[in-house]
């Protein structure tokens, strides 16, 4: 009885209905998803989680090391999480710099606090942050790089800006590749040569050198903002090809199918039928598609920001934050600086696990 209640449940469910239980046994998928929820979200509202403003200098802590959290008093008492006040101080054999934390000194870590001034979205200012401590206290959770800002803050604000150009080239690409592909598989014939020539000539330059040369090709002297939005056209423009073969194969295979032929004997238009029967055919596979081509949108900003031909300052990304971990030297004293590795590791293997469990997913009949 419980078997053939179980087995009407999957013959009156929707295909969506399938597919999200399906894709709800993949534990890393279901992981990966909360995991890219959080990092959005994160990203989103960087302003109120992040303690301090990007910007924002503190010229007697550059280089600083993580700030220690802790729990017990001097007496070994528990207490609400603090930090101690950290003064400069110099190694006299060594000759570097380092911090000592003041004895006696007890800031505790509060919610809610007022600090430095932003504006949210350009939509109004305030000061209110998650979390900090009262000065002369400072809360460094990944520490400072060499102008003494907070890496933690600025982790929080670079992950907006290559998140997004993931999210905006990829919805870029999805339109080249569906219209271009689309055409190229159901048309045929010479238009289909063309395309495919072009996606060719495309495919045939190495990423790296074809990525520099676009970014090169961008005038010094422009705004911030409109390098962004060109560095996002600029890895739209390299990044359609996959989808666009995709489509294309799906295409020819279902352009003489039955539903096509009675949607043509009925008078239905070619874009009609394209985009009316056609691509919804195979929409789950689009998806899937496009889940696996944003962690790839966030790794070549990531690359051309580090090697400086991409986004440049004052725009924070995480690219733009890891160039500041060039030097070898620098990462053997200051090791913090590859922490923004972890922000773009953990993206690409959230997305690879969503990907993942999409493509299991997308046979919502198959147990």
């Amino acid at each position: 009885m419980e078997e053939s209640r179980e087995a009407q449940k999957y013959l009156d469910a929707s295909t969506r209905q399938l597919i999200w239980w399906r894709y709800k046994k993949h534990a890393l998928a279901m992981i990966g998803l909360y995991l890219i929820v959080g990092l959005y979200v994160f990203s989103m509202f960087c302003e109120f989680l992040a303690p301090y403003s990007k910007d924002t200098r503190h010229f007697d802590m550059t280089y600083a090391s993580p700030t220690k959290i802790r729990l017990f008093d001097d007496e070994g008492k528990l207490k609400r999480p603090f930090v101690r006040e950290v003064k400069m101080d110099v190694d006299l054999k060594t000759q570097q710099i380092r911090y000592l934390e003041v004895a006696g000194t007890h800031y505790p870590i509060r919610l809610f606090v007022r600090g430095d001034s932003y504006e949210f979205w350009s939509l109004w200012e305030g000061n209110l942050h998650l979390f900090g401590v009262d000065a002369p206290g400072r809360l460094f959770l990944f520490g400072t790089d060499r102008m003494g800002r907070d890496l933690f803050s600025r982790c929080l604000y670079g992950s907006r800006i290559s998140l997004s150009i993931g999210m905006f080239g990829v919805a870029l690409s999805l339109l080249l590749g569906l219209v271009l592909g689309g055409v190229s598989g159901y048309v045929g014939g010479w238009v289909d040569s063309l395309i495919q020539r072009t996606i060719e000539v495309i495919r045939c330059f190495p990423s790296i050198p074809l990525w520099m040369g676009l970014a090169a090709a961008m005038p010094p002297h422009w705004h911030a903002l409109k390098v962004y939005f060109m560095i996002t056209i600029i890895l739209s423009l390299v990044g359609w090809t996959d989808l666009a073969r995709m489509v294309r194969g799906k295409l020819i295979s279902l352009r003489e199918e039955e539903f096509v032929l009675a949607a043509r004997f009925a008078g239905a238009g070619h874009t009609r039928i394209i985009f009316r029967h056609l691509l919804p055919s195979f929409t789950s596979h689009i998806i899937v598609t496009v889940t696996l081509a944003i962690p790839h949108m966030v790794l070549a900003e990531t690359a051309l920001s580090f090697l400086g031909i991409g986004l440049r300052p004052p725009i924070t990304s995480l690219g733009t934050l890891l160039k500041e971990a060039q030097n070898v030297t620098t990462i053997a004293l200051y090791p913090w600086l590859l922490i923004p590795v972890a922000f773009v590791i953990a993206t690409v293997l959230a997305f690879n696990f969503v990907g993942d469990g999409l493509r299991d997913a997308v046979d919502p009949y198959s147990r």
